[in-house]
């Protein structure tokens, strides 16, 4: 499991691009027949990639990660939420199996000891994409389809910002501790993702691009409001946005991805809005 350290807004301003990339972006995060954990100590978020190839892939007890956790298994002190970008898979936890179509969303709540996922078909993997964060308490584990998620459309084709946001894991939806987690999914023509752009101090967030071509990219923004970075990122790639940045981002034509929270609250709309022209 990778460590990630947080880092200051003080000193993200002076990093170079290479620098920005190792701190922020997730590049391999989805490796055939692997699970590809990383731990960001940015409020104790885990991101894993999950690819299920011949054999079933478990979460899994490793000596080495428990001893990160400080538990004696994965789901001992914490929650998990994951959305399937791939092909048809299952995810079975403590014996009960949940079929998940692409597009399809688990939540599993802490105390689970046994997770196991499963590809449909080895040469067409599912690719489960999945967050964990730290739980107080027990939720039950639910089963989300994109069907069932709710829906909250925004932007306009003027501003080529047209979206669908698919709330999977937020109360009035699915319960859950702290953990949030939804899809975004562009309008065909429509490239801006979150802008205007907003911070939330009180929680930090997670992007993971997918749909997207091999040679395409999107442009993710993130820094202060007044002073502005971008990373360049590519289909299956992530990047670990702090409390303080901004997360913006604009495609070379229409994507999806998927979002996920943690902090103070689970309050969608408490965000601090930023004026365009107060950018830089």
């Amino acid at each position: 499991m990778e460590i990630r350290e947080p880092s200051n807004s003080k000193d993200a301003k002076h990093y170079t691009t290479e620098r920005l990339r190792e701190e922020f972006l997730i590049e391999d995060l989805f490796v055939d027949g692997e699970i590809k954990r990383v731990y960001s100590h940015i409020d104790r978020i885990i991101v894993m990639g999950i690819v299920p190839t011949k054999k079933a892939i478990e979460l899994g007890q490793n000596l080495d990660i428990m001893h990160n956790l400080g538990t004696d298994y994965f789901l001992e002190r914490r929650e998990l939420g994951v959305i399937n970008m791939g092909q048809k898979g299952s995810i079975t936890v403590d014996g009960k199996k949940y079929e998940m179509n692409p597009r399809d969303g688990l939540y599993i709540g802490r105390g689970a000891k046994e997770v196991i996922f499963e590809s449909s078909d080895p040469g067409k993997p599912a690719r489960f994409y999945s967050l964990s964060a730290p739980a107080h308490k027990e939720f039950n584990t639910v089963h989300i389809d994109i069907g069932k998620a709710n829906k909250v459309p925004m932007g306009s084709n003027e501003n080529s910002n047209k979206r669908v946001i698919n709330q999977y894991i937020q109360p009035g939806v699915v319960e859950s501790c702290q953990l949030c987690m939804g899809l975004t999914q562009m309008a065909p023509g429509n490239v801006w993702n979150t802008m205007p752009c907003h911070t939330h101090v009180r929680r930090m967030e997670v992007y993971a691009y997918f749909d997207l071509p091999e040679d395409a990219r999107v442009f993710h923004y993130i820094g202060e409001p007044d002073e502005t970075r971008h990373i360049i990122v590519k289909n299956g790639q992530a990047v670990i946005s702090p409390s303080w940045s901004i997360h913006s981002g604009c495609g070379t034509g229409a994507y999806s991805f998927i979002w996920g929270m943690v902090g103070e609250n689970q309050t969608f709309t408490d965000m601090d809005a930023i004026d365009l022209k107060d950018m830089k």
